[in-house]
């Protein structure tokens, strides 16, 4: 049985992580997160951890005292998680932070090697060729835990010639605010945004759902996973989450994966693989599922998706400028600074501003989050 250690054990993929945890009877050597202090300890006490990260280092003290009946040890920052994320007792690390705070520990669990079930897509955004090298070099494995590219990777399974594939395709729910113009979208608040149509998860993803950011940084995920050309790779927006993805090969045979809409199953199936276990999630029922639509995404109306694919044409950093300013966007935007179209306004903006560069280092990476961080800014301060 596996032993893991869970960044980011309090979001919605966290939650989900430690259901399927407890349901196949694995055990649990460190759990993280920035500063939920309450349910860190509720986790804590179930799941009997060696080790408990808080981010936050206030967080951290209060940890201390809630938990000093235990005999577990405490720690704070990026130390922490890069700890958490290299323990010798874990032998998969499942990282569900979010943002470009998973890449240290990810890449630091690759140099561990570690199998890595990463549901931080931000990793590979930012830093694909440097985290796919990495994995390379050390052999450690990489299994996808977002629903859609676990799709893909179920069906890639078969496939020994990746010269085979003809395309992957991306599905896409269209989020909460599919068919709507530029004009309806111009006042829409917060709360609208955050009604996602199929899935429950964190306020950051849910609006990068709603803006379809989010299959812009699937899509260049797809790029770097699975070492395919952007014209390789189409999105295809499915309005039910039925079929999560799908890979068309070179004899146009089309395999899909499908599933209720439950992020427990490609968990459970990151955590387990190559075998499968007894489910988890629930049972898909064929014969009442509604019809399977599939439609084009509008780039137009929804212009992260325009700004995430041109970005992902460009060799060195527009990825991870791209990702950075998209960050402190939606961050923006969650605080009701900004207006949602204005969230795409920003990201252009960035994508300008930054000049661009290599990123084949952590450090030049690293500085292209941060000149991208510091043009929305900037840019905002000129709305």
């Amino acid at each position: 049985m596996s032993t893991i250690s869970l960044l980011g054990s309090t979001g919605s993929i966290g939650r989900q992580s430690l259901d399927v945890i407890a349901a196949c009877g694995m055990s649990v050597s460190a759990i993280t997160a920035n500063k939920s202090t309450a349910l860190l300890e509720e986790q804590a006490r179930q799941f009997r951890p060696k080790l408990v990260v808080a981010y936050d280092p206030e967080a951290a003290k209060d940890l201390q005292v809630r938990l000093a009946d235990l005999p577990v040890r405490i720690a704070s920052g990026m130390e922490g998680l890069v700890e958490a994320a290299t323990m010798e007792e874990a032998d998969t690390v499942l990282t569900s932070v979010v943002g470009m705070i998973g890449l240290k520990p990810t890449l630091a669990a690759i140099g561990a090697k570690k199998r890595i079930a990463l549901a931080n897509k931000e990793t590979l955004v930012c830093a694909g060729e440097l985290v796919m090298r990495s994995a390379e070099e050390t052999g450690a494995e990489i299994i996808p835990v977002d629903s859609e590219h676990s799709a893909l990777f179920q069906c890639l399974e078969c496939n020994r010639d990746r010269g085979e594939v003809k395309r992957l395709i991306l599905t896409a729910s269209g989020g909460p605010f599919f068919g709507k113009t530029r004009e309806q979208l111009a006042h829409v608040a917060r709360a609208d945004a955050l009604k996602h149509p199929n899935w429950s998860m964190g306020a950051k993803i849910t609006t990068d759902s709603a803006t379809l950011m989010n299959k812009g940084l699937e899509f260049i995920e797809a790029m770097r996973l699975y070492r395919m050309p952007p014209e390789k790779i189409a999105i295809t927006v499915h309005r039910q989450s039925i079929i999560h993805s799908m890979v068309e090969y070179c004899d146009n045979a089309v395999l899909a994966q499908m599933g209720v809409p439950d992020m427990r199953l490609p968990i459970e199936y990151a955590l387990t693989y190559p075998r499968r276990a007894k489910a988890v999630a629930g049972e898909l029922d064929l014969l009442r599922c509604p019809p399977l639509t599939f439609e084009e995404p509008d780039c137009d109306t929804f212009r992260c998706l325009a700004l995430a694919l041109e970005a992902a044409k460009q060799p060195g950093n527009p990825c991870a400028v791209l990702n950075g300013a998209n960050e402190a966007a939606v961050g923006l935007f969650l605080e009701d600074k900004i207006s949602f179209l204005q969230i795409a306004d920003l990201v252009a903006y960035a994508l300008e501003q930054v000049p661009k560069g290599p990123a084949d280092t952590l450090e030049q990476v690293l500085a292209a989050d941060a000149a991208a961080r510091e043009a929305v800014k900037e840019g905002f301060g000129r709305l």
